[in-house]
């Protein structure tokens, strides 16, 4: 009986985490639709402007030949139903400029964003492991000076920390490709720019329950029992300093996705940060709705996975 409560609690809690998932990216898709409106100026203007490569009169007909085009004659919640029905379905409209599914720009240009965002949170989680396990709570200049450091990564923004990465080892010790492309040398500067401002708040959070739990009975007896100092703090006390860690992974890797788009433009890599500044310049308002309401879905599965994983690691969360 006991096993069917807990198994029920779990799917309850899974099915409200489910819920409050589609409501995030509901209320992202909407907020999205409602930009289109509040953005100064006729829309069927923008599209003529960007498509006529400069601001000109727009005629009645080509104003009424737009709007029948993309729907704008219809009335508000005519499209904005068929704006959710159509996202449901994958379609995320069509570009003012590019006259190509949003879905398929971003499609193209989705994998590298992953795969930095990917890299700099390992990055980030290597840093604060090592660093953690080797000099957190010991009576040294170096675990004092730890928790400052993590500080100034914190507050540092990551432009400003890949342009100093940019300028010191790819221009001037030509270490890495200025441009960094797609390779995995030109992954490295960008990775670091985002891991180590990921660093600074996951390593404080890492840092300051990894101190108190040595100070934990079970921590004592470990040490008792004869387990070597290094032992005790990657076997037992890593594993409960990290839950803060894993939970604030949620957090950071929507964090992570906002933070790529600007290393991307810093580094001169492919992925949504080039589509989206594409995007705002030319005012292409589906394709920066579309890389908002993707980045919303990323980041509602991340913090599910993320949710999961501490309800896995955690023997209290199992019980709840």
């Amino acid at each position: 009986m006991n096993a069917a409560k807990r198994i029920g609690h779990r799917s309850l809690w899974l099915a409200r985490r489910l819920l409050s998932g589609v409501i995030v990216v509901w209320a992202a898709a909407t907020f999205t639709f409602l930009v289109q409106f509040l953005m100064p100026g006729e829309r069927a203007q923008i599209i003529f402007n960007a498509n006529s490569g400069s601001v000109g009169e727009i005629s009645r007909g080509q104003l009424l030949a737009i709007n029948a085009r993309y729907g704008f004659d219809q009335p508000v919640f005519v499209q904005y139903g068929k704006y959710i029905r159509d996202m449901m379905h994958g379609d995320l409209g069509q570009s003012y400029v590019q006259y190509q599914p949003v879905t398929g720009l971003i499609v193209r240009q989705i994998g590298p964003t992953i795969a930095l965002a990917f890299a700099a949170i390992l990055a980030a989680w290597i840093i604060t492991i090592m660093t953690t396990v080797l000099f957190a709570g010991r009576d040294n200049m170096w675990s004092r000076a730890l928790g400052g450091f993590q500080v100034l990564l914190a507050i540092l923004p990551p432009y400003w920390l890949g342009t100093i990465l940019l300028v010191v080892f790819a221009i001037q010790l030509r270490l890495f490709p200025v441009v960094g492309g797609n390779t995995l040398m030109g992954l490295v500067l960008p990775t670091m720019a985002l891991a180590l401002e990921i660093y600074g708040f996951l390593g404080q959070a890492v840092l300051s329950e990894f101190t108190r739990v040595l100070d934990q009975p079970f921590i004592t007896s470990s040490r008792m029992r004869g387990t070597g100092d290094f032992s005790v703090r990657l076997g037992h006390a890593l594993r409960h300093a990290a839950l803060p860690g894993i939970t604030l992974s949620g957090w950071i890797i929507g964090k992570l996705l906002s933070g790529a788009v600007l290393i991307e433009a810093v580094f001169g890599r492919q992925g949504l940060g080039g589509v989206l500044v594409a995007a705002t310049s030319t005012r292409d308002v589906p394709v920066v709705s579309g890389v908002i309401l993707v980045s919303a879905s990323l980041f509602v599965a991340a913090s599910l996975v993320v949710d999961i994983a501490v309800q896995l690691i955690d023997p209290r969360m199992k019980q709840a």
